[in-house]
């Protein structure tokens, strides 16, 4: 049941959800119903930190949910993250919802969008991730907050003996399972289809895709898989045992000077995250917690235990740069050598002949492409590559390729920082060196049709035709599984050994020299992907 109050600038109206009524706005300018800060589950504090997400309870009256709420307790930690939300809070288990038409009969697709930033910062609020464009096109758009850091990942003994499976940690994990079946149970009333929702999410938000993708707890809700930049297998961020994450959370707590898991749940939000500031407690990873991961992710993908539906994947081609290879040394063909043999001493010769290099600006070429494939380029292919071998739906893959512009002239002070992002340019530090290609995060506001809501960048004629031509590969996606139409470029399938390149022109390129590279760092990782084993 949808009611209108109608003003001059835009109309609030009330939606009814199945916990209780919530009122948004009709934003006139862009034509589009916007509900923010929707609560899809009880704030997690108190008793409640460190543990799963609780349905809401029913509520009399009307819900406001015409500003956003929250973001998740977190540090300022990356330099491109531009908030609307007011403050960080505990309580931050809340979703954003963009609709162009509220009717139920028309059944529009649905994305569901989970936010990147290491599983330590972000927020749904962020306008690379704004919703106004996809809904304009004809699909309903949600943003969801999850716990980050410590309140996100915390595995410990105490709180493994709390749950009925043995298991603690990812509770960001859980927290997204939770907004998908509210999405699910709700998003009828904002004119979404609940059986054709797709989710998608760039770096920690890839992530989590393929980590929901994978999960029994999460795996028949969702129609389609879009991942922007890694993935929760074959990366640094890959998933512990339970008993090395609970032994991590025994040290955790100690170094917090904490006598139990009651006497942190005591303590106040800002004040658990200051003390893991200072101890330098910030990183965090999922684990294997018997719950939402029954076994090893990756064993699950080996053995086909996945959602069955279309997978869009790929990475950017400066996900990381050659300056973490090679150091502050010169790019010169003799540091290039003296800096892989340091990284691979047993495979040196293999590394050097799938990423060779013969002069300064092939050694700068080579040393990028490796330092991607090391973060996060082959965690996303070898995902990839597991889907479609045990799958009988498509899997597309891509390389974005074109460099941010220019900075805006007002931001002339600033230079690149850590995963794409900007910080003040330090007076007293040599400059950073200047992109060679699409830093990582770089295509979110391309693939979201929102350049303009980025003022740091000069974006050009040229930018916005390959953010239209992205943005459409995606939204074909997202409302039939493939990328293609349109009058669009085709996008080859992954299982015809190639992907597609988006850049000024759209090409195609062959991936067996991917193939190659990425057989050899899976049996350094002892997995052989010539036989899966």
């Amino acid at each position: 049941m949808v009611s209108f109050s109608t003003s001059a600038a835009q109309s609030a109206l009330q939606v009814q959800t199945t916990k209780g009524q919530i009122e948004g706005i009709y934003a006139q300018e862009s034509d589009v119903y916007e509900f923010k800060g929707v609560p899809y589950a009880k704030p997690p504090v108190g008793d409640l930190r460190w543990k799963a997400p609780q349905p809401m309870e029913s509520w009399q009256g009307v819900k406001q949910a015409k500003s956003f709420a929250s973001r998740p307790m977190q540090l300022p930690i990356f330099g491109d993250m531009n908030f609307r939300s007011p403050k960080i809070s505990e309580d931050s288990l809340y979703l954003n919802i963009w609709s162009n038409d509220l009717t139920p009969q028309n059944k529009q697709p649905v994305l569901v969008y989970f936010h990147g930033g290491g599983f330590i910062a972000g927020d749904g609020s962020e306008p690379r991730y704004d919703g106004t464009s996809m809904a304009q096109n004809g699909i309903v758009t949600v943003t969801v907050n999850y716990r980050l850091g410590i309140f996100g990942f915390l595995a410990h003994p105490e709180l493994s003996a709390e749950t009925d499976y043995a298991g603690s940690g990812n509770y960001a994990f859980l927290d997204q399972v939770a907004a998908l079946h509210w999405v699910k149970d709700n998003i009828a009333a904002f004119g979404g289809d609940p059986q054709r929702i797709t989710i998608a999410g760039e770096s920690a938000g890839s992530m989590s895709v393929s980590a929901l993708m994978i999960s029994p707890l999460s795996k028949d809700l969702i129609a389609g898989v879009i991942g922007e930049s890694g993935s929760v297998v074959g990366s640094n961020l890959s998933t512990n045992s339970l008993h090395t994450a609970e032994q991590n959370g025994i040290e955790i707590v100690n170094k917090l000077a904490a006598k139990s898991i009651a006497e942190l749940r005591k303590l106040d939000a800002q004040q658990l995250l200051d003390k893991t500031a200072q101890q330098q407690l910030i990183w965090f990873r999922p684990n294997i917690d018997n719950h939402f991961f029954p076994e090893d992710p990756l064993q699950m993908l080996q053995k086909g235990q996945y959602a069955k539906v279309p997978l869009l994947a790929g990475v950017n081609s400066q996900e990381g740069s050659f300056n973490q290879v090679l150091g502050e040394r010169p790019p010169t063909v003799e540091n290039y050598q003296t800096a892989v043999k340091q990284l691979y001493p047993e495979h040196y010769q293999q590394f050097v002949e799938l990423y060779p290099a013969t002069d300064s600006g092939s050694v700068m070429d080579a040393a990028q492409e490796l330092a991607s494939d090391r973060f996060l380029s082959y965690s996303t292919w070898i995902w990839a590559e597991l889907v479609n071998r045990g799958s009988e739906h498509d899997v597309f893959y891509y390389l974005y390729a074109h460099p941010r512009p220019q900075l805006a002239p007002e931001y002339d002070d600033m230079e690149p920082a850590l995963a794409g992002g900007l910080v003040k340019k330090a007076k007293d530090k040599p400059a950073q060196p200047s992109s060679r290609g699409a830093v990582h995060s770089a295509e979110i506001e391309y693939a979201m049709g929102n350049l303009a809501s980025n003022k740091v960048f000069d974006w050009n004629d040229d930018d916005y035709a390959i953010s239209a031509n992205m943005q459409q590969y995606f939204i074909n996606f997202i409302k039939t599984g493939n990328p293609n139409g349109s009058e669009l470029p085709e996008w080859p399938e992954f299982a015809d050994n190639q992907r597609i390149v988006i850049d000024k022109q759209i090409t195609t390129q062959d991936m067996s020299l991917l193939r190659k590279r990425y057989e050899l760092m899976s049996a350094i990782n002892g997995f052989d992907l010539k036989s899966g084993k």
